[in-house]
Formats: structure tokens, sequence, C-alpha cells
């Protein structure tokens, strides 16, 4: 269905044109996005011509989705005023500010808790629209620069406004701020061992939406707020983590922009690093490895002489993940280098972070395999391997399974078909018992890689063992 405006829609006929994109070409680009969101469409050529000539406006999800698909051919943002769609609902915007006031900061933040993840507006039945754009990455771009320039706001105490929410405003006191860090430590642990799509793990979203959103709107003085902003921060950037581990690549972005604004609100320079660090990860995994390095390097720029030694390890590991993708085999080795000295100089004394519990040695081994691989090294990845794999795995399930996946890819570029399947085989079975689109993707590129191979006994039986897995919904 499609309402009609007065006379042609000349934005988006100009912002086409500058994309490149034909009137076909975009009918099959928004088609394709609303199948990824279990939309059937079935635009075509003339009805893109319909909203370029006549100025009709689609309904629905439609108008987000044209901007998402015109935004990946750019590759960057797409807003809706752009392309002449500005009365279309505004929720995918949701997220995305990285506001400079910190009033503004607390309403950006809780609007987004207010959409779930799960598809739906919280209270209401209407299709989720919200998060209906494309990850694009220069998104993160002016959220970096800010965070750089003042990574601290001067004061975040507040007196609540009664309209802002619904009923008396609260009182937030230290107690509160602890039953939100118990949260973020739980949904921690699941994540690790089940996957960001395991039930237990997705409820943190709806943590954000019932208790942190109340507590960000309530009243606290400036240390409280502090602490709360510094919490809120954590469950924030863990759904960011969680949304990023099952596929959903938009709305972990905005989850990562909100996470380190309310880290800024917090003066947790550590923690904005955490984030940023995430960012990085993000957009490396995406095809980004230069600017993976950028979001890398402002964590770590921003934390000299603050953050702890194992801290600056896990971002220099993360500076050379994205070295890597981005195929610097120099600044790669280099930044593995400055982590593994980092790491050499951390104590059991110190005072890490709690969020940084799971790195140790085999993290940085894992990690550095990941880098080898990228570079082609398959000796190399063999030798971090075997380290990365000789820890238990009881409590980070997931990794195992993309280590071994790793090793897998590794042994197939040695030469050894036997020891890539068996490995391989391996990483399928600890695939089935977790919910997490990232390793059913590392077991695709590794199936990927077989396919020459493809008539050998082992590898049928290794694509047989991992048919339920690659058709399971997302």
């Amino acid at each position: 269905m499609s309402r009609e405006q007065r006379g042609p829609n000349e934005k988006l006929g100009a912002v086409l044109a500058l994309a490149g994109i034909s009137n076909a070409g975009l009918a099959r680009r928004v088609n394709d996005l609303g199948a990824q969101r279990g939309l059937t469409l079935r635009y075509d050529k003339t009805s893109v011509a319909r909203w370029v000539s006549k100025g009709m406006v689609p309904q629905g999800a439609a108008p987000h989705l044209i901007a998402a698909a015109i935004g990946q051919k750019l590759g960057r943002p797409v807003p809706l005023h752009e392309i002449g769609l500005a009365d279309a609902d505004p929720a995918p915007e949701v997220g995305l500010a990285f506001p400079r006031d910190v009033g503004q900061a607390v309403r950006s933040a809780t609007e987004l808790y207010r959409l779930d993840l799960a598809g739906r507006r919280a209270g209401s039945g209407g299709i989720w629209q919200s998060l209906a754009g494309s990850f694009a990455v220069s998104a993160y771009a002016t959220p970096a620069s800010r965070w750089l320039i003042t990574p601290a706001d001067s004061s975040v105490a507040r007196d609540a406004n009664p309209a802002e929410g619904s009923g008396a405003p609260l009182k937030v006191g230290h107690s509160d701020v602890q039953k939100l860090r118990e949260a973020a430590e739980d949904a921690r642990r699941w994540d690790s061992k089940y996957g960001g799509g395991d039930w237990r793990s997705s409820m943190v979203p709806e943590c954000l939406r019932v208790e942190a959103a109340p507590l960000l709107l309530g009243s606290y003085s400036d240390e409280v707020g502090r602490a709360l902003f510094g919490a809120s921060a954590e469950l924030t950037r863990l759904a960011g983590w969680m949304a990023f581990d099952t596929g959903q690549q938009e709305a972990a972005q905005r989850y990562y922009i909100q996470a380190l604004r309310l880290a800024r609100a917090a003066a947790d320079v550590p923690l904005g690093g955490y984030v940023l660090a995430s960012m990085s990860l993000q957009a490396t995994y995406r095809g980004f490895g230069d600017e993976g390095v950028d979001l890398a390097q402002a964590a770590l720029e921003r934390n000299r002489g603050l953050a702890t030694a194992r801290t600056m390890s896990f971002f220099r590991l993360v500076e050379a993940r994205a070295h890597a993708r981005a195929g610097d085999a120099p600044a790669a080795g280099a930044a593995l280098r400055a982590a593994e000295g980092w790491l050499e100089r951390a104590r059991d004394g110190d005072s890490d972070p709690s969020w940084l519990g799971f790195y140790s040695y085999d993290r940085f081994a894992a990690d550095a395999a990941e880098c080898y691989r990228d570079l082609k090294a398959p000796r190399q990845v063999r030798r971090f391997t075997e380290q990365a794999l000789s820890k238990p795995t009881e409590e980070f399930v997931r990794s195992h399974g993309l280590r071994l996946v790793v090793s897998a890819v590794a042994e197939l570029e040695s030469g050894n078909l036997d020891a890539a399947c068996e490995q391989g085989v391996r990483a399928v079975e600890v695939a089935g018992r977790i919910s997490s689109a990232r390793t059913t993707e590392y077991v695709k590129d590794l199936l990927h890689r077989l396919e020459p191979y493809g008539d050998e006994p082992r590898v049928v039986e290794l694509r047989e063992r991992a048919r339920p897995l690659l058709m399971a919904p997302a």
C-alpha cells in the first residue's frame, strides 16, 4: 500500500542517481532486505517509478528499507528526510545519536531500550521497524571523535521530572546500581556458555527496558549517577555484543553507540575503551579493517596511563585483529608483540575491571591465530591454536567452537585434510549446543573452503553433520 505525496519525489530521484541504483535494482534490494526481516515484499521497477515520479509513499517498513538499501550502496546511513520520506516512522534513527548533553544522552539510550530485539516496539503489536537500517561503519565516526575529545561529563547529577516516566520518579541508590552489575555479570556468563541467542542471554534488552531505563530517568547524585551510567553502559554493551553474535548488526551498532555515550557519562575511560574495542571487532568482522584499526587506536589513545596492563593488552590485540584483516602484516605483528608484552606485565593483584575476566593467555592465543589466518600463515595459526585449545571449555563454550574452526582452516591450508575434517566435526558438535550466528558463519566458511574436496568421504560426512546446524532458523 502507498499514500500519495504532492508532486514527484525529487529527493529520492537525486539520491538514486547519486548512488547509481536503477529502479529495478532498488526494488530488488528492498525486497531482499525485507526478506531478511521476515517480510514478503514484491516491489518492482514500476513501484519505484511511482515513488519517484508520482511521489507515492510506501507504507509499513518500506521507507526504512529504501533508506537502508541506498545506505548500503553509499556506505553511510541515509536518513529519511534525505530521500523525501521524512513523514515515515523515524524509529530507525533511534540509537545512532551521540548527544553532547547528558540529559539528551539519557533520552537517547532509554528510547533505544524501549525497542526490543524480538521485532516489536515494546508495548505495541506493530511490525518492528526500529532497526531496519543497515550497518554502516561511518556511523561510528562521530561517537569515537566526541569521546576522544571529551571522555567524561562534568556532572551527571539529576533531579527527575515526573512527566518523563510513568508514576513517581525513582530515587536511585547504590543498591539499585548493584543489581544492574549483578545482571551484567550473569549475562556475561550465559553469553559465553550458550551464545548471544540463548534465551537467558536475550533477557538483557528486557533488563535494560524494565530495570535500567526507570533508574536512568530517576533522581540521583553525581556519585550514584556515575555508577549508574557505568552499570548501564556495561549492560548496553552486552546487548550489543549479543546482537552482534546473533547476526543483528544494525541493533548491535546502536547499542554500542549508546554504551559509549553512557561510559562517557560514567567517566569510565577503560570501559569506554572496551566499547570502542567491541566496535572495532564488529567493523573488522564486517570487513572494514582500516576503520577497525581507527576504533582500536581510539581505545588505546585515551587509556594510556589509565588502564591496567591486561586491559591495554586486550586493546592492542583488537588492533592486531584489524591490521590483519586489512592485510598489514608488519602492523599486525607489532600489535601482537605489544599485546603479549602488556599481558606479561599483568599481575594477579592488578585492579582489572570485572568485564575483563574472560581475557587470559588462551584468549590472546586464539585471536593471534585468527590474525595469522587472515594473513594466510597456517604454521603460526597452528601454533597459537594449539595453545588456545589447551584450556578447559566449560565456561567459554562459544570461544572453544570458534577456535576449533580456526584450527580446521589451518590444518586444511597445511594440506592436512583428515585433521581439518576432524576439527570441523568437533566444531559442529560445539556449534550445535549454542545459539550463535557468528559460530555458524565460521562453520559455513570452513565448508566453503572444503568445496574443492567435496567428493571426499570425510568432507561429505562433515557436511552432513553440519546440515541441521545450517538449516536451523536464525
